[in-house]
């Protein structure tokens, strides 16, 4: 956004096909372009859902945690619109999911007012934003990864680089579904605070 300030996007949308791809591609272009504006996180939100509730079609909606991050203080001003919630994984190996969302999605409702949340990240914390292909990414007899899974090796890995953790999550899912085919969007957006 500017030399202080970074945007974290990372979204979902309903369906599969065409028709969820393009309106995916819609809603990046349309948020963007309102973060591009210098927006709050809550009224880019506001400001997607109330063009993409016009666009919408066969109620077709998108998950969207929006988040900017302050890279000298650490300080991150989000709102999550129906996402799961990011982990925190703080430099001690602890691991805490940020508040459930009380936004809705984005582009059903027409006219709502998005909130914000505020996080402090201290040095060596690290916030893991995924889609739920991550969690619920299914073995051959259809038991879901899970949260807890994904904690454990976030923990595992408290000390790991971005990067790392990522590839251990992948690994995890990887070693955890076996031959099953693979159901859903797998996506991952990771950031250290290293101020």
């Amino acid at each position: 956004i500017d030399d202080d300030h970074i945007a974290l996007v990372i979204a979902d949308v309903c369906g599969k096909g065409i028709p969820a791809a393009l309106f995916m591609a819609v809603s990046r272009t349309i948020i963007r372009s309102k973060g591009m504006q210098g927006c709050s996180a809550e009224a880019c939100l506001t400001e997607s859902n109330h063009l993409l509730a016009a666009y919408s079609i066969d109620n077709m909606f998108v998950t969207v945690f929006y988040a900017i991050y302050n890279t000298k203080t650490g300080f991150i001003t989000y709102s999550n619109a129906g996402h799961n919630p990011p982990l925190l994984l703080r430099r001690d190996g602890s691991v805490a999911e940020l508040p459930m969302s009380k936004n809705t999605i984005v582009g059903v409702i027409d006219d709502l007012e998005y909130q914000k949340d505020t996080l402090q990240l201290e040095q060596g914390d690290t916030l893991f934003m995924f889609t739920d292909g991550v969690t619920e990414a299914t073995d051959s007899e259809y038991k879901e990864f899970g949260v807890e899974r994904l904690n454990h090796i976030l923990r595992q890995n408290a000390n790991s680089s971005c990067q790392q953790i990522i590839e251990a999550v992948k690994t995890g899912i990887k070693n955890f579904v076996g031959e099953a085919e693979q159901s859903d969007d797998i996506t991952m957006l990771v950031i250290e605070d290293r101020k």
